[in-house]
């Protein structure tokens, strides 16, 4: 079989070798337009005089709407239908598109549009989470989940504790910039070529803006260079922008930002900030947890709200918590709207339990390790599970072995009490080391979401032509799902082809996230496979006396009635036998069910679980750092591709360490962003990965019936980042005796001033 191989990913040899075609990649007509907003300077108030003749009088420029001179809205809202193109009167935040520019190229495009002249009548801007609570400025009502008497639980146990932990955004910084293309058809159809995870909703913004039913509108991706759930939703304005360019002119049209501009307006992640009361005993058992979750969301919807439910499903990660109140506020502020990014509110959620376990730890002396499996959930059998705050019972809980598995292969005990020895001889370095754990839920919380299609064909000469609802974005979905399709039919992986995804040939696709694009889309390409395999199985036990059951597809040929026939030869005896060699493929996920607003339910299928030990090294007098060494252990189930599985992981904990260590967003006093350039935020580097990288897959299957009993891996890792901000905690703690209390992004500066508090200097 082909799936478990550690095969690279299908279009490596064009990555490195640059001929891998993104969307501004594709050749463009020679009439094409291209696009650029003129953006607003300020973060809120209105617009009193705009002149635009300037713009329009500029080299190049063939025509400029603005919101009045739209088709429609040209909403771009993914949810609540608050996301007007263009900002109208009304400005929500510094960098809200105003007009739209058409000129004969980019470079033109983005000149003109910086010669608008507009007069603004600015007011008080909600910037903060603070300035938004005062002024009750929310996406609807607080949601609260509980289970038990948290209370009750915290003021009865034997010690009480209190603190807060915030956490920055973060940019996604994708390699490649948003962009979209669109190519007017016949008749006022659209061909739109977009760099987006969910083509079908770009199919549906763009039908709605030029009052088109869907099927006028047909959207193809064949790959994005990075999304992290950047592309779920930001890219519909661009889309749209194109369309109605192209619908109005005739001619194509093309849209791509460059980084400022992509910076400036598109969304984040959701900076947080978690307040938190706890009681525990002298073991460090937590008898109960109230967490306060204040989330920033911008000036609209987007996704907020499923962001922050899913902060608040995080919020036990891997510890049972028997009496447990979350409450979430979602806040509105004049600042960019934030949006998906990979973990989609579970890191958030997750970090605030771990700084609970962190802080108990320090208070009691104890090793934080100890009070983590202190609180862990057990290994029962199902009558006996333990359930999650919102009900689910955690039946498939792995983290008590392989924690000690981890423990053991990165010699945990042994190098802390290094450390501890190390930290005593020197004053100015500090070592910290850390082991914290992941339970990521797998499933959209949105239940509908969860499905896929997929449509298969196999040609007379054997080749294998598939297409699925899914994106590939770098992190090798096709390749697996490719894996699903040639172990199916038992031939090697040059026999299949994965196409473009396209509206066209898959409609009414869910975006590429929550992890769920191999665990939905290999089920619907497994079930077309099946379907054509079976017709093939049976007209050939016809033809050479045999029983359907007993052929056998393996090693590139057909196994039947005691004959051996190349794959290549039985499908073209099956297209002579006219037998149906193409199929659609549909999955569900099973046993979900999901109330978010009592918050109680199975909204997960399964959970995937792994563990991570960081260890660092800071310097106390200028608070730099480095990370030293970092030890992984992660579940991916029976893994479709080990190889890319543990890229998956290597990726995602730079990309949570940088989430939690140098990624800083700052916004001025007038809702500027500052860090709006590679040369003010700083992802990680290269260099910034641990000098010692051991990364390594947990062995076992997945208890639910997934693809060939895989677990998803896009998101999960991303949360072993959490590791390098305690272990940075850890370090700082060598320095004095209060708790260090160290927020995130933990950049130089803030560890170095967690340093002075330690030491009581500040």
């Amino acid at each position: 079989m082909s799936v478990a191989k550690p095969l690279p990913h299908d279009a490596a040899r064009l990555h490195v070798t640059g001929a891998a075609r993104y969307v501004d990649d594709i050749p463009a007509p020679a009439n094409t337009l291209h696009l650029a907003f003129g953006l607003s300077q300020i973060a809120a108030g209105r617009i009193t005089a705009i002149d635009l003749d300037p713009v329009r009088k500029a080299p190049g420029v063939l025509r400029v709407w603005e919101a009045s001179d739209l088709p429609s809205d040209c909403d771009c809202s993914p949810s609540a239908h608050d996301e007007p193109m263009l900002a109208g009167h009304t400005i929500r935040y510094l960098g809200q598109p105003i007009f739209l520019v058409a000129a004969t190229s980019h470079l033109a495009a983005r000149k003109a549009a910086s010669l608008a002249k507009i007069d603004y009548q600015s007011r008080d801007a909600i910037l903060t989470v603070d300035e938004a609570m005062d002024a009750d400025s929310r996406f609807g009502e607080p949601r609260i989940w509980q289970k038990g008497d948290a209370g009750e639980a915290i003021d009865t146990a034997p010690h009480v504790l209190e603190g807060e932990i915030t956490m920055g955004g973060q940019e996604h910084f994708y390699l490649e910039g948003q962009a979209a293309m669109a190519l007017p058809q016949e008749d006022g159809d659209m061909l739109v070529h977009s760099s987006t995870q969910h083509p079908t909703e770009i199919q549906h913004k763009v039908a709605h803006a030029l009052h088109l039913p869907m099927h006028a509108v047909r959207v193809e991706t064949r790959r994005m260079g990075g999304g992290f759930g950047g592309k779920e939703s930001q890219g519909n304005a661009l889309a749209i922008a194109c369309a109605v360019v192209a619908s109005a002119t005739g001619r194509p049209a093309k849209m791509r930002y460059d980084r400022d501009d992509d910076f400036m307006i598109t969304g984040k992640r959701h900076d947080f900030r978690i307040e938190y009361r706890v009681g525990h005993d002298d073991d460090g058992k937590l008898h109960g947890v109230e967490f306060l979750q204040l989330a920033r969301c911008g000036w609209a919807q987007d996704l907020s709200h499923p962001v922050a439910d899913r902060a608040m499903l995080h919020s036990d990660n891997a510890y049972a918590l028997d009496h447990v109140r979350i409450e979430s506020h979602r806040l509105k502020t004049n600042t960019q709207s934030a949006t998906a990014y990979r973990g989609f509110g579970g890191p958030q959620g997750m970090l605030g339990i771990e700084r609970v376990m962190d802080h108990v730890a320090h208070a009691l002396g104890k090793d934080p390790l100890d009070v983590r499996r202190a609180n862990y959930y057990g290994d029962f059998a199902e009558d006996k599970a333990q359930s999650t705050p919102y009900g689910q019972p955690v039946t498939d809980f792995v983290l008590n072995d392989l924690t000690e598995t981890l423990k053991a292969r990165s010699d945990y005990t042994e190098r802390r009490e290094a450390i501890a020895d190390w930290n005593a001889q020197n004053p100015v370095l500090k070592r910290g080391i850390a082991l914290t754990p992941v339970k990521f839920g797998i499933s959209f919380t949105l239940t509908h979401l969860n499905q896929a299609g997929a449509l298969v064909h196999v040609y007379q000469d054997g080749s294998i032509a598939m297409n699925h609802g899914g994106t590939e974005m770098g992190q090798g979905l096709f390749q697996k799902v490719a894996q699903v399709a040639a172990s199916e039919f038992g031939v090697d992986m040059d026999v299949v082809k994965i196409t473009a995804t396209d509206t066209a040939k898959v409609p009414n696709t869910s975006a590429t996230a929550a992890s769920s694009g191999s665990d939905l889309n290999g089920m619907a390409v497994k079930a077309a496979c099946e379907a054509i395999r079976d017709r093939m199985a049976e007209h050939l036990a016809r033809i050479h006396q045999d029983e359907p059951a007993d052929v056998v597809f393996r090693d590139g040929e057909v196994h039947v009635g005691g004959n051996r026939l190349p794959f290549a030869e039985a499908a073209k005896a099956c297209y002579e036998g006219r037998v149906s060699l193409s199929a659609t493929g549909f999955y569900k996920t099973p046993k979900l069910s999901w109330d978010m607003i009592k918050g109680q339910g199975r909204p997960f299928f399964y959970f995937a679980y792994g563990a991570s030990c960081s260890e660092v090294v800071i310097d106390t007098l200028t608070g730099e750092y480095r990370i030293l060494r970092a030890d992984i252990l992660h579940d991916c189930g029976a893994s479709l591709n080990p190889a890319l599985d543990k890229g998956q992981i290597e990726g995602g904990y730079v990309q949570g360490a940088g989430w939690l260590t140098t990624e800083e967003l700052v916004w001025d006093d007038h809702g500027r962003l500052r860090t709006h350039a590679p040369s003010t935020y700083k992802i990680p580097a290269c260099s910034d990965r641990p000098e010692v990288f051991n990364v390594s897959l947990w062995d076992g299957r997945n208890r639910e019936e997934t693809i060939y009993r895989s677990k998803a891996v896009g998101e999960p890792p991303f949360m072993h980042g959490i590791s390098v901000l305690m272990a940075l905690s850890d370090a700082v703690s060598a320095c004095g005796e209060a708790y260090p209390a160290l927020d995130a992004p933990a950049t130089p500066e803030a560890v170095l001033k967690a340093v002075r508090r330690v030491r009581g200097v500040l």
